[in-house]
């Protein structure tokens, strides 16, 4: 098993200090998001090919191994410009990738927090997204991952099992993260996850590991793991 740490959770570092950062904390592995992770980042756009081997190199100096590497888009969204410009970012990353090595490149399929009908609404076009990820994941011979959360599109493991067989490539893997998709803690967890680990066990690359507890109107409220609903 190999237990990787989010980057941006140190705050924006140089990109020659990131990986000994996380070496001196004994991290081996990684979840990074370039924007996020670099102070010499501010957006994809500025991510030029020499930046892309300059953290490479650094990474592989340390001994970390970049795990996911998170490009987090709004793939679901009916709006054609911002869906285009998910999608081409997340093909960005995926070409970036095949110099960095990560594991899988990653993301949601929405931004925004989704009610039932809008769940409905943005679901054709999250296929759709989905699908033009996975050809250029094929081509490019680099594996892509996509993290169901209850409140977007791939809302839950009915949702997430059809994904799968509808796109049927060994190209796309699943982040899973118990508390996004722990609508009703109140329910026979057991069961719950076995059921999970059943139907798409072996499409997982990756888990998050975190906790909450519910709030008074039932918010979300993260606690340290194991002191919360899981």
């Amino acid at each position: 098993m190999l237990v990787a740490a989010r980057t941006h959770d140190y705050g924006k570092q140089p990109i020659d200090s990131l990986a000994g950062l996380l070496k001196s904390e004994g991290i081996d592995a990684a979840q990074l998001v370039l924007p996020k992770g670099f102070t010499e980042i501010g957006s994809y756009d500025e991510v030029t090919p020499e930046i892309i081997e300059r953290i490479r190199a650094n990474f592989e100096k340390e001994g970390i191994k970049i795990h996911i590497l998170g490009c987090y888009m709004d793939l679901g969204n009916p709006d054609d410009d911002v869906r285009k410009q998910a999608v081409d970012t997340f093909k960005k990353c995926l070409a970036f990738n095949k110099t960095l090595g990560a594991s899988i490149v990653g993301s949601e399929t929405a931004y925004p927090r989704l009610n039932d009908e809008e769940k409905k609404i943005w679901h054709p076009y999250m296929m759709d997204s989905i699908a033009r990820l996975v050809e250029e994941a094929e081509r490019l011979d680099v594996d892509m991952a996509v993290e169901p959360v209850y409140w977007h599109p791939l809302k839950d493991l009915e949702t997430a099992a059809m994904v799968f067989e509808k796109m049927n490539s060994s190209h796309l893997k699943m982040i899973f993260d118990p508390a996004n998709v722990l609508e009703h803690p109140e329910i026979d967890q057991d069961s719950y996850w076995r059921q999970w680990l059943a139907e798409l066990g072996d499409k997982i690359e990756a888990i998050h590991m975190k906790d909450f507890v519910l709030g008074s109107d039932r918010e979300y409220c993260p606690v340290c793991l194991g002191e919360g609903v899981i």
